[in-house]
């Protein structure tokens, strides 16, 4: 008897619930007779479901049956107030071009904020729901006089944001930053979509304006933090150091804003602002990691920005009075490997670098510090071309460290050994395995070098042009630039018929940007794009020419015209969102 009852409960529950499936398949389809007689049947059974209510009123209004819609409406208002049905009422009115009535009835669902102010939340849903938004605004500001503990500013904002008034959305969600600070990061992320990276931008210059004035009527970190953030999205790192430096003055307890804001600058390559930041740092910071951090990346910049022997020793003179004032020991690590590598590659001394970095072992590291460690060496005597003696410190760490990600670059650097000896096919397999690894970014480097590999390795069988590719592209390891573009142009001049000019002429130009020979990168970079248009490297020369354009020969049209190209007729380019982004900026719009 029991299992009879158990089974006709259940029986009933799954055919109440194929019934509800009915409706809603035949509602999404616009079968509105048929999901009207389903969910009729569903509300009968469930007359308190507000789903079945609202499906009901729809359905018939999809059917023009508005009339009959009123009449369920009235019928429900006599059996419960529920304010939210006076909206539906309301809107059933505007269907039937009765606006008179409509307003009455929207009228009565705001008045019912005067009995029970917490009604707003379903009657400015309700509004929302038939896209009446200033009723919806109406009921929200109406709730907040009643009601001072409410804070609708983030409705009202998105509210804002979707009748385009730019400067009530702004001044909504900073309203709501001040009543919610956590909430600064969602806010920052919904302002996103009305900016640029154009100060000039009506919005920016909109969104800046309000800032500072409500840091002149109401000081709050709150500003300055947005400020910052703004400057960020510009690009402008100068005046955002500047809020940064407010904000800690007011909050000195972490340097971890201005540590992050230098690590962004230095990644834009805005390396002037960037070196006052890590300054500053150092003639700030009380911790000694934060410290030696900022002379690390200091140290960094300034080896890059080198012109002669003269800069290179008193960056070497720096690095010592480092050392003597913090020693040699695991805290002072990276500086140790940035040091090391200094010497081999910037001072042309490896064979100080590697006892150096042999010292450098003996600290009591942890694995992955040791196998960082090795993975300099390797760099270094790959530098000296000892191929073997490179291979095994990268096969150590292999071996040491397995499946994780600096064992993976290990893998791909025993596979770059091999390619720069000439051992193409012990390369390849290297190669084969790393496609599949865990780091995107090994994995498309991979797959960038097994590609290069793979189709020019049958121009000829001695692999002659490949070969010279190859060593032009150590020389370039070596930072021995203005020998690699020499043969890179004998590969140029003597291979015309070969597949490989066109990564010949690419490698060339990158060279000739690290030089700041940028004339001659975007010769090279056209001749890809006229001669080589369908070659694989198409979308990588019209992205490298068009940051060319727009950043350094400071042509934004004809930067504009690449991107858009990339856009519209290159949509599988992994350089398509940030053409995208660049186009649509350049263009003008306001991005996210």
């Amino acid at each position: 008897m029991r299992f009879f009852i158990l089974f006709i409960v259940l029986f009933g529950v799954n055919a109440f619930s194929q019934d509800d499936m009915f409706a809603k398949d035949y509602f999404e389809k616009g079968e509105f007779e048929k999901a009207l007689f389903e969910y009729k049947k569903l509300y009968a059974q469930s007359p308190s479901n507000i789903i079945y209510i609202n499906q009901i009123v729809i359905s018939y209004q999809q059917l023009e049956q508005y009339d009959e819609a009123e009449q369920f409406l009235l019928e429900l208002l006599s059996k419960i107030n529920y304010a939210p049905f006076y909206i539906d009422l309301g809107y059933n009115y505007q269907l039937k071009s009765n606006l008179e009535r409509a307003n009455f009835y929207y009228t009565k669902a705001l008045e019912s904020l005067d009995i029970n102010a917490n009604n707003v939340f379903g009657v400015a849903r309700g509004f929302q729901s038939h896209s009446l938004l200033n009723e919806a605004l109406a009921a929200y500001e109406k709730a907040m006089v009643l009601n001072p503990d409410f804070n609708f500013n983030l409705q009202m904002a998105q509210i804002y944001g979707e009748q385009g008034d730019i400067e009530k959305m702004f001044n909504s969600y900073i309203g709501f930053a001040q009543y919610n600070e956590l909430s600064l990061n969602n806010i920052k992320r919904a302002i996103n979509d009305f900016i640029s990276e154009d100060a000039s931008n009506e919005n920016n210059v909109l969104l800046k304006k309000i800032l500072l004035r409500k840091m002149q009527q109401e000081p709050n970190i709150v500003w300055n933090d947005m400020l910052s953030w703004l400057f960020i999205q510009q690009k402008d790192f100068k005046k955002s150091f500047i809020q940064e430096k407010a904000i800690f003055n007011r909050q000195p307890e972490s340097l971890d804003r201005i540590v992050e804001l230098a690590n962004i600058a230095t990644n834009e390559n805005e390396n002037e602002v960037a070196k006052d930041i890590l300054t500053y740092l150092i003639n700030t910071a009380q911790d000694v990691d934060t410290l030696l951090n900022a002379h690390y990346k200091l140290l960094e910049i300034e080896t890059k920005e080198s012109l002669n022997n003269e800069d290179l020793e008193k960056i070497n003179t720096k690095y010592m009075a480092l050392f003597n004032k913090f020693g040699t020991f695991s805290q002072t690590l990276n500086l140790q490997k940035t040091y090391a590598h200094f010497l081999a590659f910037y001072m042309n001394e490896p064979d100080k670098a590697i006892p150096f970095l042999e010292n450098t072992l003996k600290l009591p590291l942890n694995d992955i510090q040791k196998a960082t460690v090795k993975l300099e060496l390797g760099d270094i005597f790959l530098l000296k071309e000892e191929f073997n003696n490179a291979l095994v410190y990268y096969t150590q760490i292999q071996r040491s460290l397995k499946n994780s990600t600096i064992s993976q670059e290990a893998r791909f650097k025993v596979a770059k050994a091999s390619y720069f000896k000439g051992d193409f096919k012990w390369a390849e397999s290297q190669l084969k395995i790393l496609k599949s690894s865990t780091s995107q970014l090994i994995a498309n480097d991979a797959l960038d070098l097994k590609l290069l590999i793979s189709d020019n390795k049958y121009d000829d069988s001695l692999h002659v042009a490949l070969k010279l590719y190859a060593k032009a592209d150590l020389l370039a390891f070596q930072n021995k630039n203005d020998e690699a573009i020499a043969l890179l142009d004998t590969i140029i001049n003597k291979h015309k018929t070969e597949n490989i000019i066109a990564q010949a002429l690419y490698k060339q130009a990158q060279l000739f940007e690290k030089k700041k020979e940028y004339q001659k990168a975007e010769a090279n970079y056209s001749n890809i794009l006229i001669n080589y248009k369908d070659g694989i490297l198409m979308d990588d020369a019209s992205f490298a020419l068009a940051d060319l354009y727009e950043n350094h020969l400071f042509q934004p049209e004809k930067a504009k015209a690449l991107y858009e190209d990339i856009v519209f007729n290159h949509a599988d380019s992994i350089y398509f969102v940030e053409a995208r982004k660049k186009y649509r900026a350049l263009r003008g719009d306001a991005i996210n």
